[in-house]
């Protein structure tokens, strides 16, 4: 059975988008014709994705439903499956949670998977066009126009920024009250604001930055120190971790540590978005 064939790249997000958004990234995914499943783990972001080439499934209560392009994922509390045959290229925008449903004009909500009508559905043709002539940069590029437009209609959320920040300095280690004496505001306004505006808690979020760190920390190194991770990253001890880690992952971190060291077929920079 030919091996699956994978290629990764990143594109950092304008200055004046980097309130709102990671990054923006393409992935093209060369599986066999019988249709392929590929895993997507949770993190710390909201994900808006296009797709081009065979179409893009997703398993739900065993049935496979087709997706459009785009469609966004939301924050995940477990891992999801989706499908692909042959040939799939993907473009995305990793966004902040606190910030995407602002920067699309959505009512925030807690839910995996969005599929939705809006204006952004409009570069899909330019951007297939793109793709298929090879040209990914300026693929990309038609993307980051489109949100710097979209991000000069949205009204910047100091607090919002602030809370953000200090939760990412600190890779979601930090306790709510010192998230909020960061952005400068009580614990009770923080958190009202920050569910307004991402659907989710401050612990909702920071629990997925830290189970990322952890799990990249063991993708890279799959010998690593559990009970060292534990105490670096702000869990309990040990079993905590390895509780927080099989919520999210459906694995413990030993099984994890276990599949990484026999070399899946992806890189480390596709660990987030993509496995085969």
């Amino acid at each position: 059975m030919p091996p699956i064939k994978m290629h990764h790249q990143e594109f950092e997000a304008p200055e004046e988008l980097q309130d709102t958004i990671k990054c923006f990234w393409y992935n093209r995914r060369e599986a066999r014709a019988d249709s392929s499943g590929f895993e997507v783990v949770p993190d710390g972001y909201a994900e808006i994705i296009f797709h081009f080439g065979s179409g893009c499934s997703m398993s739900s209560d065993g049935v496979l439903r087709p997706l459009p392009s785009p469609f966004m994922m939301g924050l995940l509390n477990q891992p999801v499956i989706f499908y692909a045959k042959d040939r799939l290229e993907t473009i995305g925008i990793r966004c902040f949670p606190w910030t995407v449903f602002d920067l699309l004009g959505l009512a925030p909500n807690k839910r995996a998977l969005h599929v939705f009508d809006h204006p952004v559905a409009q570069l899909q043709p330019q951007l297939n066009a793109f793709v298929l002539d090879g040209k990914i940069e300026e693929a990309v590029a038609e993307v980051k126009q489109y949100f710097l437009q979209a991000r000069a209609q949205v009204a910047a959320n100091s607090m919002l920024y602030k809370a953000g920040t200090a939760m990412q300095a600190a890779k979601g280690t930090i306790p709510v009250s010192e998230v909020a004496a960061a952005a400068h505001v009580t614990v009770r306004t923080l958190e009202r604001n920050f569910k307004r505006s991402s659907g989710h808690t401050v612990k909702d979020v920071s629990g997925l930055m830290r189970f990322e760190q952890v799990r990249n920390r063991l993708w890279m190194d799959p010998s690593a120190n559990l009970a060292r991770l534990a105490n670096e990253f702000g869990y309990t001890d040990q079993p905590h971790l390895s509780r927080e880690f099989k919520r999210y992952s459906g694995i413990s971190p030993a099984a994890f540590a276990r599949k990484a060291k026999t070399g899946q077929q992806m890189s480390s920079n596709d660990l987030i978005n993509f496995s085969s």
